[in-house]
């Protein structure tokens, strides 16, 4: 039963007669507000674990293959929703690699249409990106390489074609790519994947009649689709077994548009261990926290034998209606075994990150987000929008404009938050960050280092990772060149995929 209605046929021509003006205004009301789930999900289905992609060595590099391919999927709609995924029906395996490994992805597209398959979160050179101009044609593979130089992290890959990155999300075309390093691994942390280490990709999805994804959205969802069931791994009204007294989550907002807040019935607290970029410098003890789409984070919350809990998505704190900030939704259910392995508290202190020096800043860059646009110009495929020198440190502030539903991703580089607003960053803001939330009228100054890669003719991307902002043109390209070049013709040609 679909809880919120897309269309508006008719209501404003209602809107001409008084009386039937009132319907009009009632209808409106109605498709504006908040869903609200809690203790109305059965949570009735094992939680889907995504398979650690398989692997091979050869001359010291790792080689994974990934195909993007259709399918059908149970989503309990009655009948198998067609979906989209990579080497399976819906989603795709877990990507899993070690700091200072060589790693080759062989990425072949069986989709019927033209795609990308983008890093989220990799440092890497701009030409193995899978951002809009790296394209992967149907029947085509695309053979990226790099070697892994950053801390242990939760990232994630996702198609990113412009004009149709939206959808092909939608459809199912993502999945995490986990870092590991010594420094991590040293750790007492829960990290038996599967088990007490747990990747939950977190999505909204809505349904037609048939049972198909439904990619309408009403004048009333300027962000995009916001849908009013929720898929964790693919699975919808999941529970997981828990058999350890700690459990860490791996928190991925996969949405399109719908930040969440995530929280548990009980209100109970949990430890914030890690965000985009890796472990913050100590935990953060939270009752609750907000992702908008993109970001991720790490956290461990404890259990006692028996108990059943539920993990909720609470309103955001800017309450966007058209993103469903006002929602309030029940996530999955938690099932504790009557007997736990016992875990250790959280270590005191987790990982160095050093600080960025703002006196160190080479140039300063202003992006204001508004309409389908940064800066008054919406997204070229042939325009460079910013020159980086490698090596240099650089401040970025980017503002909320229009006050609608943004946040902001910068390719290549983990950042840190220098301030919001003029005022220090709460200390779930303290790591690296690849994705930052933008409230309402928000400046939030940015602090980042372009190391190791360079390229006149391939570019990076920074944009809205409100998907459908990014489609319409909310997004802007940088190369990183070195001291005294400049930037010749964009290579990769320039692709625009609008429906």
């Amino acid at each position: 039963m679909r809880t919120r209605t897309k269309g508006v046929v008719g209501i404003l021509g209602l809107g001409f007669v008084t009386a039937a003006g009132f319907g009009a205004w009632a209808g409106i009301a109605a498709m504006t507000a908040p869903l609200d789930t809690i203790g109305k999900v059965e949570f009735d289905r094992p939680l889907a674990i995504p398979p650690l992609a398989a692997s091979t060595v050869e001359d010291g590099t790792r080689r994974f293959d990934l195909t993007l391919q259709t399918g059908t999927t149970d989503l309990g709609r009655g009948t198998p929703t067609p979906t989209w995924g990579v080497n399976g029906d819906l989603l795709g395996p877990t990507v899993r690699a070690q700091r200072g490994e060589r790693v080759e992805l062989r990425v072949e597209n069986r989709l019927p249409e033209t795609s990308t398959l983008h890093w989220h979160g990799m440092h890497l050179p701009a030409e193995m990106d899978g951002g809009p101009h790296q394209l992967v044609e149907p029947g085509e593979t695309w053979t990226p390489s790099w070697t892994i130089d950053q801390p242990a992290a939760t990232l994630w890959y996702h198609p990113h074609l412009h004009g149709s990155t939206a959808e092909h999300v939608y459809r199912g075309v993502a999945g995490m790519f986990l870092i590991d390093d010594p420094e991590e691994a040293a750790l007492d942390l829960p990290r038996d994947y599967g088990v007490d280490d747990l990747p939950l990709i977190v999505q909204d999805k809505s349904f037609d009649d048939d049972g198909e994804l439904d990619l309408s959205t009403s004048l009333f969802e300027s962000a995009g689709i916001i849908g009013d069931t929720v898929l964790v791994n693919g699975t919808p009204g999941p529970y997981a077994d828990v058999t350890t007294e700690a459990v860490r989550l791996r928190l991925l907002n996969g949405a399109n548009a719908r930040p969440f807040t995530f929280t548990f019935d009980d209100g109970r607290t949990f430890d914030l261990i890690a965000t985009d970029g890796g472990l913050l410098p100590a935990p953060v003890r939270l009752t609750s926290l907000q992702l908008s789409p993109g970001e991720r984070a790490e956290v461990v919350v404890r259990f006692s034998p028996g108990e059943r809990v539920v993990l909720r998505s609470e309103n955001s704190d800017t309450r966007t209606t058209f993103a469903g900030g006002r929602d309030r939704l029940d996530i999955m259910q938690f099932r504790a075994a009557d007997q736990l392995d016992p875990a250790p508290a959280v270590p005191a202190k987790l990982a160095e990150v050093p600080r960025l020096d703002p006196s160190d800043a080479a140039t300063e860059r202003s992006f204001s987000l508004a309409g389908s646009t940064i800066n008054g110009r919406p997204m070229d495929m042939s325009r460079i929008d910013e020159v980086v020198t490698v090596g240099d440190t650089e401040i970025w502030t980017v503002t909320n404009a229009d006050g609608g539903s943004h946040n902001f991703h910068v390719h290549d580089v983990q950042f840190q938050v220098l301030d919001i607003d003029g005022r220090e960053p709460p200390p779930w803001l303290g790591g690296w960050k690849d994705t930052v939330w933008l409230r309402h009228g928000e400046r939030v100054r940015l602090i980042m280092r372009f190391t190791d890669y360079t390229s006149t003719e391939w570019p990076y991307m920074f944009h809205c990772h409100t998907l459908r902002h990014e489609d319409s043109g909310m997004m802007g390209q940088f190369v990183v060149v070195e001291p005294g070049e400049t930037p010749g013709p964009l290579a990769g040609g320039s692709h625009e995929h609008h429906h």
